[in-house]
Order: structure tokens, then C-alpha cells, then sequence
């Protein structure tokens, strides 16, 4: 049986009107647009396979956009405890409406990346989620989203990423042109050259692979899977 609880607001956390790049200005067309041009249905469904989500857990999704992940997750595994969260008021609006029509339950947060930590407000999460935010964000806010979503997550727990990787090919880095000329070169590069497994580890993240790639009409995209250790490591 699927969550009929209501889904819960907080969308006055402190957040700048800019500082991040936001979703496509008409967002009706939002979602046909992803799902035309990264093959989405793809992607997503091979993530919600790794996230493998169960009961009781307390799983976030961050820069969840308009809720198409959440609600995946929701219906996967009813019971589970979701949280979702966006810079974009407009976006996490809009997630409300589709969380509902899917009757699934969730809190939907207002923050950035790295406010994860500060928004579980003391709680510590089994799994997060991410996809398609950090190639739109600069190099010192990867490291600090990392960073939190290191704080934010329980030792052993899983972090699970769905973005534009180490473009392998000319083809791919071609066809990736097209992404960096919406959303920056500079922010987008150090995806394309295959930085994140190294931010990961940087940010103290373990046993950090690569699961699952896709090439897409924009470039390839990459799952990367790792895990908060159980236990720190010596300084």
C-alpha cells in the first residue's frame, strides 16, 4: 500500500535567489525535455536498482528537481522515510503535486547541497541520492556538497550519484558541448574530465567505483556508488 501521508513543506530555509542554475524556465516541458535528451527512464531506473531502497530507512534525495526520483522510491519501497530537497521554490512546488498524484509521502526541503547536513536537523541518513546537480555547480561547491553529504549520512551508509562523468569518447565530449554551453564550461569541466570519483574520495568516501554508464544524445551519463566508512580513518 502506497504512503497517503501528506507531503511536508519547509521552504523558508535561508537560500539566495541565485547561486545555482535553475530548472528550464517553462517547467511543463521540464521533464520531456530530460527524458528526451539523457535518456532518463534509463539512468534512473538503474539507480533505483543500486539505491535499493527498503523499509524504514531514511533515504534523501538531493537536488531532487521536480520529485520524478522520489516518487520512484516511494512506490519501490512504501514505508521507506523520504526526504527531498532544491534550491528551487518553483521545482519542490511542483514535486508536491507529483508526490501526491503518486501518493507517496515526503518532506520536501529548501537548501543546497551543502546544507544537507543542517536540514536532517541532527537525524543521519541510510542512502542519498543526486542526480544530474553536481556538473551545475563550481568545483569548491562539489567539494562542500560532499563534504556535507558526508556529515549527513550514518557510517556504512551509501551515497549514489547519477551524473555527467569522465566523457570518454570524442563523440561524447561533442555531444557534452551541448550541456556546457546551457550550464557553463567551467562548472561542467571538471565533470567531463572525471573529476567526481577523486572528490569523493577527497571528501573521505570509500570503496568509490563507477556502476553503471549511458551515453546519452548529451554525453555520457555515470552512477557512482560509495560508502561512508564505518569507522574513521587514522588521521
Amino acid at each position: 500500500m502506497q504512503s497517503t501521508a501528506p507531503n511536508r513543506y519547509r521552504l523558508d530555509a535561508a537560500a539566495p535567489a541565485s547561486g545555482f542554475t535553475p530548472a528550464f524556465p517553462l517547467l511543463g516541458l521540464y521533464d520531456p525535455i530530460v527524458r528526451l535528451l539523457s535518456r532518463d527512464r534509463a539512468w534512473r531506473s538503474a539507480l533505483l536498482a543500486r539505491l535499493a531502497p527498503r523499509a524504514g530507512e531514511l533515504i534523501v534525495d538531493a537536488g531532487c528537481g521536480t520529485g520524478t526520483f522520489l516518487a520512484e522510491v516511494g512506490r519501490r519501497a512504501p514505508g521507506v522515510e523520504l526526504i527531498g530537497m532544491d534550491p528551487d521554490v518553483r521545482i519542490l512546488r511542483r514535486a508536491g503535486g507529483k508526490l501526491g498524484d503518486a501518493r507517496v509521502g515526503a518532506e520536501l526541503r529548501q537548501g543546497y547541497l551543502r546544507d544537507i547536513a543542517g536540514l536532517l536537523e541532527g537525524r543521519v541518513a541510510a542512502k542519498i541520492s543526486c542526480s544530474l546537480v553536481f556538473h551545475q555547480v563550481p568545483l569548491e561547491e562539489k567539494r562542500a556538497g560532499l563534504a556535507a553529504m558526508y556529515d549527513a549520512l550514518a557510517p556504512g551508509g551509501t551515497l549514489l550519484i547519477a551524473d555527467y562523468g569522465l566523457q570518454r569518447t570524442a563523440a561524447m565530449r561533442m555531444l557534452f558541448r551541448l550541456v556546457q554551453l546551457v550550464d557553463g564550461f567551467t562548472d561542467t569541466q571538471p565533470n567531463a574530465d572525471g573529476a567526481l570519483p577523486l572528490l569523493m574520495r577527497e571528501a573521505g568516501f570509500a570503496d568509490v567505483e563507477e556502476t553503471d554508464l549511458f551515453a546519452t544524445a548529451t554525453g555520457s551519463i555515470s552512477i557512482y556508488r560509495a560508502i561512508r566508512p564505518a569507522k574513521a580513518a587514522p588521521a
